[in-house]
């Protein structure tokens, strides 16, 4: 079906909206024209929201359409299934049509459970560490802090509105373009009294450091990446109000969750000051989404335009709808955030038939990939190897691969996707998200069996897995 013509089903949304503004349903329906039965229907998903409602509901209520259109439910209907796998659910093998419908009915109920598993799956950790690790400290009950955030941003769709607006506006004001390193320290100067000191004398792993009125910037940083850290201290400054609104309405459930993702807020405001939304926007349909020379515009490196990129998720002026990733040597996902329906395992490494992978065979090169995964969903995938190394002889390297793709109806604007035949099916490799939720029953890359499958072994023969279903 194409997607511009399936139905608009937002009941969860639609009650959300009713319940802010303490309406009975019958008031709601007086106020949008439309029977309170009609009205029920639609906030249990049983009708789709019609045009002339969605119409009433900018009038009446001056809604913000996006939040109706915008629809998490794929995110949590992966997380889901991916967590069902948990022995604890032995027994409970819920359809894949009653996922569907507590996600998209009661999206709150899916909150909770997954929050809740994530509190199990905590608990569990830690008793296997240490005895006596439940005595008296409830924040251990919790999810731990990194994924909490982590999980926090993600459901956001790693877009923050007000936080973002600001780092255009001062990027405007201080007509930030390519580096701007000399402007930021005249910046911090003029309006903080902070001294900027570009140090050979800090340790190789210490990127900044803050000293009263002093700011110790490591001088062996790479120019958007010490840009980068002048401006996340500048949003710890000048941004304060609004990071703490967004850390209040997140509502973490630890210290340490606040703390990380008050780092995580810097970081996104130093992102949107390097790479301004309209700006960006504007150049990366231009140079149809060519890092490398969106990277030369803008004096940042290839990893920060690619997150940029997925970002692009601002009411009325949305860019290609992204995923990103970026993953270490060991195959285990150290970023991860999806604008598209794919989402990401919570748990482990992604598949190994994605191309993110065979970028570490082919260092420096953009690998190209036309992929499938078994929704029978399309996508156009680049991935390349980066480095990130600290000087000296004896100074440490990391390598990653990062990963960027888009449904196969946004490749023609992407530049690594020219020369590729999208209408050829023989050309699409299988892909799935993981192991233990991709139902593909002839992948020879199978680790273990999928959610819900009972096994069958023919000690009679041997296959590559070692197992069917």
């Amino acid at each position: 079906m194409d997607k511009s013509s399936r139905k608009l089903f937002a009941g969860a949304q639609m009650r959300n909206l009713r319940n802010q503004h303490a309406l009975t349903q019958k008031d709601c329906a007086d106020r949008l024209g439309i029977s309170p039965s009609y009205l029920n229907q639609i906030e249990n998903n049983q009708r789709p929201l019609t045009a002339a409602v969605i119409l009433a509901l900018v009038e009446e209520f001056k809604a913000d359409i996006s939040k109706f259109t915008t629809d998490d439910s794929n995110r949590k209907l992966s997380d889901l299934r991916e967590i069902l796998v948990d022995p604890v659910f032995t027994g409970a093998t819920p359809s894949l049509q009653e996922l569907k419908i507590a996600t998209s009915n009661t999206p709150e109920f899916a909150d909770a459970f997954l929050a809740l598993h994530n509190a199990y799956q905590s608990s569990q950790e830690q008793l296997a560490s240490l005895d006596d690790l439940l005595q008296g400290d409830e924040n251990r009950l919790n999810a731990q802090p990194y994924e909490e955030v982590r999980d926090f941003f993600h459901y956001e769709n790693n877009y923050i509105d007000d936080l973002d607006r600001a780092a255009e506006d001062f990027s405007t004001a201080l007509d930030l373009t390519g580096s701007a390193q000399e402007k930021l320290v005249e910046h911090l100067s003029a309006q903080h009294g902070i001294d900027v000191h570009r140090s050979d004398q800090l340790p190789h792993n210490l990127m900044r450091r803050v000293e009263g009125k002093v700011l110790y910037l490591n001088k062996n940083l790479p120019a958007p990446t010490a840009d980068f850290q002048l401006l996340q201290q500048i949003a710890f400054l000048e941004q304060g109000d609004v990071i703490e609104n967004v850390l209040t309405g997140a509502n973490f459930k630890s210290s340490e969750s606040v703390e990380i993702a008050r780092l995580g807020l810097g970081n996104y405001f130093a992102g949107a000051a390097q790479m301004p939304y309209g700006a960006f926007l504007a150049s990366a349909q231009e140079f149809r989404h060519d890092l490398e020379l969106m990277a030369n515009r803008f004096g940042a490196s290839l990893e920060q335009v690619a997150h940029r990129l997925s970002t692009l998720q601002r009411s009325g002026e949305k860019g290609v709808p992204f995923f990103f990733l970026r993953v270490d040597r060991a195959g285990t996902i150290t970023k991860r955030h999806s604008a598209t329906q794919l989402q990401f395992a919570r748990f482990g490494g992604a598949c190994p038939l994605w191309n993110v992978h065979q970028a570490f065979e082919r260092p420096g090169e953009f690998v190209r990939q036309l992929a499938i995964t078994p929704d029978n969903e399309k996508y156009f995938c680049v991935a390349r190897t980066i480095t990130k190394r600290t000087p000296g002889y004896h100074g440490s390297i990391r390598r990653y691969a990062i990963g960027l793709g888009c449904n196969i109806n946004h490749a023609k604007s992407v530049v690594y996707a020219d020369e590729l035949n999208l209408d050829n099916n023989d050309a699409y490799d299988p892909i799935g998200i993981s192991c233990r939720i991709c139902e593909r029953t002839a992948c020879m890359h199978r680790s273990v069996p999928p959610i819900g499958k009972t096994l069958r072994i023919d000690p009679s023969k041997r296959n590559v897995v070692p197992f069917s279903f």
